[in-house]
Parts: C-alpha cells; structure tokens; sequence
C-alpha cells in the first residue's frame, strides 16, 4: 500500500478502530496495468501485506476523458467499458477468483446494494416497533377526536358543556378540602403582589390597597407580614382551603388597623351636638360622629376583604382544572367522580366550553362579592346607626362552664337561674360606655372638657365595633361568600346557556375537528401502508437470507 492510502487508513482508525465500518476503495487502477504481472498482481491487491485483514477493499477504474471535451459516449457506457477492461486486465495477469471479486465497479455496486440491504433488514425491527407504536399514539388521537366531535354534537352540546359545568363545581369542593401535588400554588407574597398588579392594571379605587398609611408601600407590609407578624404558611406554597384560610388570617390582620383617620374637632363636636346644646345628648352626637368619620374607613377595608376573596377564587380556576385532569390513571381516581378527567379534557380541548364555564364562574365569584358587600354593608350601616346594640356584649363563658369533666344536663331551676345572669352580663360593655357617657359635662362653660371626652369616647367606641367586626370577618366570609359560592355552583353551571357568537364558535370548532380527524385517519393509512411494505421486504429477505459476501 501507497503512502497516501496509509494516511487515509489512519485517519479512518481514530473513528473506526477495528475498520468495521470502513471500506477501502483504489480507483485509477488502469495506471497500474503496466506495472501488475501474474507475479505480483494478487500482492498488490492484497495491499503487499500492509493492509488490515479485516477490512474491504476494492480497487476500479472511474470513467474518464479529455478535459475540456464532451464525453465520447453516454456515463453509463463509459462505466461499463471500464470495468470490463479492468476485469480483463486483471484476469491476463493471472489474478486468482478470491481477488476478481475485489475488481471492478460493478464488484463495489453489488456489494454496496447487500450492505445497504442486510443493514436495512437489521434495522427493520426498530423501525416497526417505532411504526407500530406511532400507529398506537394514531389511533388514541383519531379516537380522543371522534368523542370530542360525537361529545359536541349540536343537539348535545348545551347538556355537555353543563355537565362539564357541573363536574367543574363539585370539584371546586374538593380542591377547597385540600387536595396534594398541584402546581398551581403560590405563597403570601406572590399572592398579594398578584393581587395588587391586577387591580393597579385595572385601576380600583372603591377600597384600600394598605391596611395603614404608616406603610409606605406594599413591601412594608409584606415585611410586616413575615417579620412580625411572623405568618408561619406566609412562605409556603398553597391552594384550595389552605390558602382561604391563610387569606383569612391575613384580612382579619388588615381590618385591625382600621382607625379613625382624621382628628375629631371640637367645631364638629359643637355642630354634632345643635344649635341649642339641650336638643341632642352626647350619645346622640358620638352616633353622628362615628358615621361621619369611622364609617367609611371600615367599609374601605371590609371592600379590600371581599375582593381578596373574590381574586382568590377566581385564581382556582386553574387550580380546579388540574385536579380533574391529572385524577387519570391514579389510585385516587377511584375516590372521585370518574367523570373529571373526560370532562377536563373536553374543557381543555374546547375553548367554546372553557370560556362558558369560566364565565359562568366569574359571575357567580362577581354576584358573592355583591352580596357579601351588600350584606356586611348593612350590618355596618345599622351598626354605626345604633352602636349600643351591636356592642351588647355576648353571652360569657364562666369557669364553671370550662370544665366538662362533670358536665350534666340542666334541670329546669339551673336554667331559670341562668338566663337573668345571662341578660345581665349581656349588657356590660353597653354599661361601661353609659357610665363614660354620664361623664360628659353638659354645661357649655365646661364645653373644652366635654369635647375631649367625646374625642375618647368616639375612639372607644370605634375600637369596640373594630374588635367586634375583626372577630366575626371570617363568619361573614364563610357564611356571605364562601359557602354560598359553593353550593350555588353547580346551580349555575347547570343553567348555562348558548349566545348566537357561541354556536357560531362552535360550528367553527366542529369544521376544524373534521379536518383534524380527517388527517388523523390518513396518517393511519399511511403508518398501516408502510407497516405492510417493511414487513413484506423483511419476509422477503429472510426467506432469500441476502448473503453478504464481498
């Protein structure tokens, strides 16, 4: 072997150590017709002894001509001219039958065409096993597209999409028990500057974005919520019930800080009380000042906790939607409904049905906002009408109460004897703020010290509603927003019903559907055809064995 090929060699070793892939090819074999006799022709194709054992050679003569002339005959000519001048050059000199198969153009082509063969046949097994699972993921989707096309039938569209409806509210109950391994969760944090981009974007202004003016800025107050607050789930990722609750302890904390912002006057007291200072008592006038100046920011506050409500369910939507889509094929499966993951596909896959249930959500999330507003709305109205009413204290506890280790049923006389204890204790913060009321000075020389003690007794009595309102928030949530949020779902979902735009979307959606199930099915032909012509060739060369040879 030439110096040139040797190179060639080398590099062809660093990538193909043993030569298993590496096919020697010597053209431009006519230029060595003169030098080749009978004794050293079979040396030289053998490459003198310096060429690996193992690997294929060839050697052949390419067609040629004068450059810068046209061809004297047709490519496939000249080819064939060629390698039979070779082969009889070759066979002059003596070159035994094992080398002959070494010589010629055609030599090479026949070897390459069952190389390339018996590598196909290996690799056909791969390739069908590839086919055949293609054919498999095929007929899933062609099958998901027919349910989908025969699910939204006109005639049965509206009862679907209710059903769907009806399957996305009682999950909504499941995902408020609480449900594991969703990714749709978000700590306190990211909850809260959520909350604030979205109704900055939209530019709300009917309720306090702080709970305090002493925070600067929303950073402030989640500072406050973490440092000293120290909200133990306030870094903790969560969804459902577990985030309700969390949001809970947070608004209670935000209505807390509600105080009276502006300073009563003494010229507000005075115009409070009447020209004539006989014709109001000073409960009259603290009544009057309490609803011009604690009234409105409580119910600005109380509008924050409806809206915190109302964004934290509108974001569970996604959250809902997870739950019924990923029950398929879990253990948990069997413990709900087995309807959620047909109906989150159909969901998914529908934008027609997705954006009715979700707009449907959306209202009902809108109309308990309204009602929960309304509601707390009046209670604070007539709250602020006759504070003396709200602020009768409830029905204390006594030590004897606590315990239960002996507790009993009443007798007739225990209970006689309990109730006017009851009533009495009742009145006890309405006691204290009478007896503070009785200290007011009505004289008008003493009207300085009487302006402060109404100032005091405003604020006192502020803080007995505040305290009175914080306790009871979250009871106001669960029985104005959350339950009923909850129960009337399903009501809801079960009375959608289709705009003229919607059956449009619709028809729009079924055309598409068709188109895709129309190439669904033509794939399937296609994967069936070459699953057919594969295995039809590797029976063909199984049966014939294709012998590789050189």
């Amino acid at each position: 072997a030439d110096a040139a090929t040797m190179s060639s060699l080398q590099k062809c070793r660093s990538v193909d150590p043993k030569f298993e892939r590496t096919i020697l090819i010597r053209n431009k074999l006519d230029k060595f017709y003169n030098d080749l006799t009978s004794e050293n022709a079979g040396r030289w194709v053998d490459g003198f002894g310096d060429l690996p054992d193992g690997l294929v050679r060839f050697a052949l003569t390419l067609p040629h001509w004068k450059e810068g002339t046209m061809p004297p005959k047709p490519f496939r000519e000249l080819l064939e001219d060629v390698n039979t001048e070779d082969i009889r050059q070759m066979q002059m000199r003596g070159l035994s039958s094992k080398y002959q198969q070494t010589i010629g153009f055609k030599q090479f082509a026949g070897f390459m065409e069952r190389k390339i063969e018996r590598m196909f046949v290996e690799s056909i097994g791969p390739v069908l096993s590839s086919l055949k699972e293609l054919k498999v993921k095929a007929e899933k989707e062609a099958k998901v597209l027919s349910n989908e096309f025969s699910d939204t039938d006109p005639h049965r569209i509206l009862s679907t999409t209710r059903d769907c409806g009806v399957s996305f509210a009682m999950a909504l109950t499941h995902v408020m028990e609480g449900v594991l391994d969703l990714k749709h969760t978000m700590t306190l944090e990211e909850e809260l500057r959520e909350f604030h981009t979205h109704h900055q974007a939209i530019g709300s202004s009917h309720f306090s974005y702080l709970p305090s003016d002493d925070f600067s800025s929303l950073n402030d107050y989640l500072e406050y919520l973490r440092s000293d607050i120290q909200l133990a789930t306030f870094d903790v990722e969560l969804n459902g019930g577990a985030q309700f609750r969390r949001l809970m302890h947070e608004v209670e904390i935000f209505l807390r800080f509600s105080e009276i912002s502006v300073e009563t006057k003494k010229r507000d007291v005075i115009q409070a009380r009447g020209v004539s200072m006989s014709n109001l008592t000073w409960r009259d006038v603290v009544v009057k000042l309490l609803s011009n100046e604690a009234h409105m920011p409580l119910q600005r506050r109380v509008q924050y906790v409806g809206e915190r409500i109302k964004w934290f369910f509108e974001r569970q939507k996604e959250s809902v939607l997870e739950f019924m889509d990923s029950l398929k094929g879990t253990p948990s499966a069997n413990m709900y409904s087995p309807l959620y993951p047909k109906h989150a596909k159909l969901i998914k896959q529908n934008e027609m049905i997705k954006h009715l249930l979700f707009q449907t959500y959306d209202k009902a999330c809108n109309r308990q906002l309204q009602q929960f507003a309304e509601l707390f709305d009046n209670m604070l109205t007539s709250t602020f009408s006759n504070p003396w009413v709200f602020l009768k204290a409830n029905t204390a506890a006594t030590a004897e109460a606590e315990d239960t280790s002996d507790a009993v049923l009443p007798s007739f006389d225990d209970t006689k004897e309990r109730i006017p204890k009851e009533i009495q204790g009742r009145a006890g913060t309405e006691s204290v703020l009478s007896r503070w009321l009785t200290d007011i000075p009505t004289d008008s020389s003493q009207i300085d010290e009487a302006v402060d003690k109404v100032q005091m007794l405003v604020l006192k009595t502020y803080s007995f509603i505040r305290s009175q309102v914080c306790d009871q928030v979250e009871l106001f949530a669960e029985s104005f927003f959350k339950l009923p949020m909850m129960r009337r779902l399903e009501e809801d979902m079960a009375q959608i019903e289709l705009t003229d735009d919607d059956s449009a979307t619709h028809q729009a959606h079924r055309d598409r559907l068709v188109e895709e199930i129309n190439r669904a099915q033509e794939s399937l032909v296609e994967i069936d055809g070459c699953i057919n012509r594969i295995q039809g060739f590797k029976l063909r060369c199984d049966a014939r064995g294709a012998p590789l040879g050189v």
